[in-house]
């Protein structure tokens, strides 16, 4: 079954207040058990801030914070099994609801 990688697309800034993240915490859970129970879960994990990343560059050099600056960074990743493309897009549409955030879905080549 092919994988498929739905990330996080969450904006920069302040997180939301301990009533929102204790509602998403929970559809998260939600989100994830039926992915276990339906064969699909492999992966998932919330990431560090990007202030804490560090870039290395082929030249050998690394520098502090991300590699592009922008107003939203990967703020989590599931890697999933899926039939097909339609069904990666199914648990999107589900983790975005979950999030309240954008999550892109990508096959693995």
């Amino acid at each position: 079954m092919p994988h498929y990688l739905m990330s996080i697309q969450q904006p920069d800034g302040p997180m939301p207040d301990a009533d929102t993240m204790a509602r998403i915490g929970a559809d998260l859970h939600r989100v994830n058990e039926d992915l276990r129970t339906s064969g699909s879960w492999v992966f998932t994990g919330a990431l560090d801030a990007p202030t804490r990343a560090t870039v290395v560059r082929p030249d050998g050099m690394s520098t502090d914070g991300p590699y592009v600056e922008g107003k939203e960074h990967i703020g989590g990743i599931w890697i999933i099994n899926a039939p097909d493309f339609n069904a990666a897009l199914a648990w999107g549409r589900r983790a975005s609801e979950a999030t309240t955030l954008p999550i892109e879905v990508r096959a693995f080549r």
